[in-house]
């Protein structure tokens, strides 16, 4: 694929233009940096997906864990 037709993307968490090719092991982010901060707001909670929880909540009488 010659430079002029490459995919170009926009990273998820800065929005910069990133190529679309093989050699970029971090798309559709620009770099590892990005990829973190995107799964730190995962891990976080930030974002979802919406729909009925996967796993019913637990009763938890005790407040803590066993």
């Amino acid at each position: 694929m010659s430079e002029q037709t490459q995919r170009q993307v926009q990273c998820p968490t800065c929005e910069k233009n990133v190529a679309w090719i093989d050699s970029n092991k971090y798309r559709p982010f620009c770099s590892k940096r990005c990829q973190l901060i995107d799964f730190g707001e995962w891990a976080t909670e930030k974002h979802s997906i919406a729909g009925e929880p996967v796993f019913p909540p637990e009763d938890d009488q005790d407040g803590g864990l066993q």
